[in-house]
This record gives structure tokens, sequence and C-alpha cells, in this order.
């Protein structure tokens, strides 16, 4: 079981609070704006109902968020978003309290949408609901969604932003990154011997790590958007790259299959039937790869290519993570795990902090990240505040929201 390092230091004693993670803070953290009241045990409430929804895959680019309505200390109305086409949690949590929404206030975990995409703006829906003030935990990195919390404003709705913020940017890690980054964040995964070789001399790679590695790994990809490998790989392994078999009739939910390069692919390739989607890209250009995928809602990459693909990647410094699981064999020689990308020093290395390590049966899972990122830093202080609540240092005064629940006026979902 992998392990987190909770104080996130570094193997050369390097803290991740220097002035990169303190610019983080200072971005991300948002508790200025407040009305005096505490709202974070609703807000905690409507975290609760976000984490139900479906994470950003494929086929669901939205974000998670969860709506909580309360009038004088009491819900009348919970949501939370389902997936790509259906309601948004404002307007499922306005459903379910019918006319008790009205002078009542909306907790929401993501700043309220304030565009037409497959539904209509959740600013409007609050407003037509006579909500008196809405609660935000994260503003919208989305500039087509943002700019609710203005248009909120303009109609004379008082808000408060930054409750649970860091609770609410763990929800959406990737999402996040990707609105801001223009790209989907890209984890490469690696299964290697002790000396750093993914196959043999005579091209065998089956199999360098655990029965248990292997699971572990498989599963992992429902995790994300898309696979990307090479050409190469793909005439070498003929992978399937599948998560799940969704079975006869089922539509296939699980992530993209992407090949990249311009070697010719024969037809019969595993990759290539119709289980499964398929974009073969014929270019070596990583970032190009990514801003396709990235007009595509995709938000999370995983790279399971080899070392021609991986190399390109690191050269273009678009790897933010490495996931290496490691076996206890040598074998001298063979293919290793990445090929020459640039790095003729150490001063110019790719360098990366180290996350988290831990077993995977006998072989040894590190996961790594090229930069401190926001998440890690909203991380580690979610996982102090919740050790002084613990201690009993954290209390909300709203009422008991598990004893106050009533049923709104409007349509009630068994959430």
């Amino acid at each position: 079981m992998t392990h987190f390092d909770s104080d996130h230091v570094d193997d050369d004693g390097e803290r991740w609070d220097e002035p990169d993670v303190k610019r983080c803070q200072l971005r991300y953290e948002d508790r200025a704006d407040t009305d005096g009241a505490d709202w974070t045990r609703p807000m905690d409430r409507a975290l609760e109902l976000a984490a139900r929804g479906p994470g950003s895959s494929r086929c669901n680019p939205n974000p998670r968020v969860g709506c909580v309505i309360v009038s004088d200390g009491t819900v009348v109305g919970e949501g939370y978003h389902h997936g790509a086409g259906t309601v948004h949690a404002e307007v499922e949590a306005l459903r379910d309290a019918g006319d008790a929404a009205r002078g009542a206030t909306a907790v929401v975990t993501l700043e309220p949408c304030n565009h037409t995409g497959r539904t209509g703006p959740c600013t409007e829906a609050l407003i037509a609901a006579g909500v008196k003030r809405v609660v935000i935990a994260q503003r919208d990195p989305n500039p087509q969604a943002s700019g609710g919390v203005q248009r909120l404003q303009d109609a004379g709705v008082e808000v408060v932003t930054g409750v649970r913020s860091d609770d609410a940017l763990l929800l959406n890690t990737d999402y996040t990154f990707d609105m801001e980054h223009s790209r989907p964040r890209v984890v490469w995964k690696i299964a290697s011997t002790l000396d750093g070789y993914v196959a043999a001399a005579d091209g065998t790679s089956k199999w360098i790590t655990s029965e248990q590695t292997r699971k572990q790994t498989h599963e992992m990809r429902t995790g994300y958007g898309a696979i990307v490998v090479g050409t190469g790989t793909v005439l070498a392994d003929d992978p399937h790259l599948i998560s799940h078999d969704p079975g006869a009739g089922q539509e296939y939910d699980g992530p993209l299959r992407v090949v990249v390069g311009t070697r010719e692919l024969p037809s019969g390739l595993r990759v290539l039937d119709d289980i499964a989607p398929t974009l073969v890209m014929p270019t070596h250009d990583p970032a190009a790869v990514l801003t396709a995928l990235h007009d595509r809602g995709i938000h999370r990459v995983l790279l399971e290519g080899g070392p021609t693909l991986a190399a390109a990647f690191l050269a273009a410094d678009l790897v933010d993570e490495i996931d290496a699981y490691v076996a206890p064999v040598l074998l001298g020689a063979g293919k290793p795990a990445v090929g020459p990308f640039g790095a003729m020093t150490l001063a110019q290395a790719r360098r990366f902090h180290r996350l988290g390590s831990g077993d995977a049966g006998p072989d040894v899972q590190i996961i790594a990240t090229r930069r401190v990122e926001p998440w890690m830093v909203a991380a580690r202080r979610v996982k102090d505040r919740r050790a002084t609540r613990t201690s009993g240092q954290d209390h909300g005064n709203i009422h008991d929201l598990g004893n106050t629940r009533r049923r709104g006026t409007g349509v009630h979902r068994n959430c």
C-alpha cells in the first residue's frame, strides 16, 4: 500500500513550505471574504454530496459539484452533479427545496456557472429561485464558466467565497489543472527492473513486475480520460489498453486509447478493435497530442508508452507525475525505461519531488511529482485541520445537519 508523506519533505530535506508553496497558499486561500457566519458544516455536507458524482473521465469532462440549500439553520434542499448532460448541482438542490429556497442560502462547492452549455446558467436559476446568499468554496477556473460571483452580486445576491476551498480543490484537481494550463495532467507509468529496464535484450517484458502490480496498474486506468502509447509499443506488444470489458451491448465508458507516431499500423491489432474508441495521431509532438485531448475535454492522461515516447514528453517537460513500479529483478541489459531526452549534465536532469512510496506485493511503488502543485498544499492543510477537529477544536454553529434535514416542497432525490 502506498504511503503519502504527511510532511511533504523530499529526501534532500527540502520542505514544501518554501516560497513556491506560499504563492500557492496566497492564490488558493480565499477566506477573507466572509460574513462572520460559520458555513463550514453545510459546506462539508455539500462536499460529501459532490464526492458522489463521477470524476473526470472521457465521458464526463465536468467537475464534481455539490449544493445544499439552508434556511434558518435547516437543510431544505440537496443536490449534486451526476455527470455530463445532467442537471447541475444547484438546479437539483433548488428543485429539492422548492419554495423553501426563497430567502435561503445556497452552499455550493464550485462557483455557479454563468454560461449556457448543455444546461442553462446556474446563476440565473439561483436568482430566479430568490436565494438571498450564495456560499462558495472554490472559484471556477474555467474561463467559459466563470463570472458567476459577479453576476450574482449584480443581481443583489450576497456572495461568500473561500469556505472549505482546500477540500473543494481536492475534489477537482485534474479539472483545475487543465483549466489553468490548457492541457491535461500527464502521469507516466513505469514498470521496470531495479536497474531501470522495461524489457530484456530479446524484447521480452512479460512479466517483470508481479501479478499484484499488474492488477493494480490495470485498475488505475479507470481514473484517466486517455491512455497514450507510441506505435512502437503497439507493434511490439499488441496491447488492448482497456480498463475493463464493457460486456455485450454495453457502451464502453473507459479511457480513450491514443496511439502516437508515424509508423503504419496493420489491421487486426487489439487497440484498433471496436470495444473502445481509439485516436491515432501521426505526430511526434507531445504538445499537439495534449492540445487535442484538452479539446476533447480530457483532463488526465496516463502515459504508458515505451522509452521513445517517454523521452519526447520529458524533453518537452510535459510529464507532471511519475508512477513507478520497481521489481526486485536485475537484467544488466535490455530496453531502458526512457531514451535520451537532452539531459547531458546533472544540471539538465528532470528532478521530481517524491510524493509517496509503498509496497505492491514484492515490488515497490514510488510516486513523484514534477512540481509542487496547489492541491498538494491543500491536502496537507486539510489533513492538519482534520487532526485539529478530531481533538475537538473545530465546531460549526449551524444545527446538526444530520438531525435537521427536511424535505422542501419540490422534487426530492434520494442522493
